[in-house]
């Protein structure tokens, strides 16, 4: 039996394969190479991957022009390339059933998902339908008399695409092709990745379903961003996604409504911001940092040297603070004498010295020449601990960037013109950035406006809790608070209009 495939595959001649491939020409340029396995084609070369794409695709359309049909004696080119499906077992267990090869002899195409190459092939059917990918273009007539004849197209010019080194004889003549539609699969309507079933119901919420995600398409597209349109789309994409939980009771649908009611809620509020507008009519605050990821920045500062802090009391948290800002992205930064003198502190050369005795800070020089220094010739200082380490990597997620914005709007609050004016101590400073960064989005006190725990506020501003109340009553004197009342639990109250701009609002869950 084997010695009878091998006469049969002596008799026939081998399918014909080749590939057509886009490479890049130079490293850095947009210029391809469009190049053919078959020698008699010329290499082509074109200024982008787009345009090699297309002459690619032409190119191969040629190939199956000038192909006409397949032939019947032919076996299968994926044999004479030793696929793994012909290869034989030997020296393996049986794997079953040996692979066959049949149906009739077809022209295959095999495209690169990446768009690098296309290879066409004649292989027989069987063999086609195994390949991943693989689509019939073609396939070999069946023997009848009255079956139509036509020349070989041949090809013209440099680059003409031929199956072979030589070109057809003169006059010679193939049965002609017949063709095998392709089928194609209806278009799925689809939102947020997800597939809309064609059988869902009611109608009008699949309508909705596809319109919305017509529209967010449609978003993706425009040249200039619309933050009030985009939050008018996830509103009617979680009460859409809400509808179609309800109907299929798919809890994943109901985790994606809820998610896409809080980025409408959120995208509503950086609208807000950005245009001045609210929702109730009144007048915008233009914060200083006017992005909740800002905000949120903010507070992880504040938090780590809360859990960081190398020295006790209010006036050491708040230096440690203010130096930690100024060095947060890389561990170093510049620093003048103003800087520490318009903090309040009753002795800042003997604070920096403690923290530099202990290792935290590191100068150059002397406290005295830091204290010196000014604006024009600033004195570096380094953090250690603030220094990224060997993977790149340090305490804070925000960049080089966002390191002056929390800085800039630390230092607007410390030095606030009624703070200064009041002769505000570095406990007062320190508690007036406290409140800042607690409060709702209308200045009221805590989450929701309930107020701020009492526990909150003496472990972020180092004081007792009897030590509090002439800290809120400063503040009260320098503007900062209105309506402060302060029970055994709570600090409620508002910051005053003058100073909305300086606060970063808690988010609500």
């Amino acid at each position: 039996m084997t010695q009878a495939v091998v006469s049969e595959l002596d008799e026939r001649v081998p399918g014909r394969q080749w590939t057509v491939r886009l490479d890049a020409v130079v490293r850095g340029s947009t210029a391809v190479r469009v190049s053919c396995s078959r020698p008699a084609c010329a290499e082509q070369r074109l200024p982008s991957a787009a345009a090699g794409r297309a002459a690619a695709v032409a190119h191969l359309k040629e190939h199956l022009r000038a192909a006409s049909t397949p032939r019947a004696e032919a076996y299968c080119a994926c044999r004479v390339a030793g696929c793994r499906t012909h290869l034989p077992d030997t020296g393996r267990p049986a794997r079953g059933e040996a692979w066959r090869c049949g149906g009739p002899m077809v022209l295959a195409v095999v495209a690169d998902r990446g768009g690098r190459w296309w290879q066409a092939m004649e292989c027989c059917s069987r063999c086609a339908a195994a390949i991943p990918g693989a689509r019939t273009v073609a396939a070999s007539p069946s023997p009848a008399p009255q079956a139509a004849d036509r020349p070989v197209p041949t090809a013209t010019g440099v680059g003409a695409p031929r199956f072979s080194d030589h070109q057809a004889a003169p006059g010679a003549r193939v049965p002609a092709s017949r063709s095998v539609p392709a089928r194609r699969r209806p278009p799925q309507a689809k939102i947020a990745q997800r597939i809309i079933p064609h059988d869902l119901r009611p109608v009008a919420l699949r309508d909705e379903l596809i319109e919305l995600g017509n529209l967010f398409r449609a978003y993706q597209r425009r040249e200039e961003p619309d933050l009030a349109l985009l939050a008018d789309l996830q509103e009617r994409k979680a009460r859409a996604f809400a509808e179609w939980a309800d109907t299929t009771c798919d809890g994943a649908l109901r985790w994606e409504a809820r998610r896409a009611e809080q980025a409408a809620a959120t995208i509503r509020l950086q609208h807000q911001h950005r245009t001045g507008d609210t929702a109730d009519g009144g007048p915008a605050v233009t914060r200083l940092l006017n992005a909740p990821a800002q905000w949120e920045h903010a507070r992880s500062v504040f938090s780590y040297v809360t859990d960081h802090a190398p020295l006790p009391g209010p006036e050491a948290r708040l230096l440690v603070l203010m130096l930690t800002l100024r060095t947060a992205h890389t561990g170093t930064g510049n620093l003048v004498g103003q800087d520490l003198n318009g903090l309040g502190l009753t002795d800042p050369e003997g604070l920096v010295e403690e923290l530099t005795g202990c290792g935290w800070l590191s100068l150059p020089g002397t406290v005295g020449d830091l204290l010196a220094s000014r604006p024009e010739s600033p004195t570096p200082i380094t953090v250690p601990s603030l220094v990224p380490g060997e993977d790149g990597t340090g305490p804070f997620a925000f960049g080089k960037k966002m390191r002056p914005k929390l800085s800039g709007w630390a230092q607007r609050v410390v030095s606030d013109k009624k703070l200064r004016k009041t002769k505000a101590a570095a406990g007062t400073r320190l508690f007036a950035l406290t409140l800042a960064l607690r409060t709702d989005p209308s200045g009221h006190l805590g989450p929701g406006g309930r107020g701020i725990a009492l526990n909150a506020l003496t472990a972020h501003v180092q004081v007792a809790p009897d030590e509090l109340q002439p800290l809120v009553d400063h503040l009260t004197r320098a503007d900062w608070l209105a309506d402060a009342a302060l029970t055994d639990t709570h600090l409620t109250g508002h910051l005053t209009e003058r100073v909305l701009p300086l606060t970063c609002p808690l988010q609500e869950a």
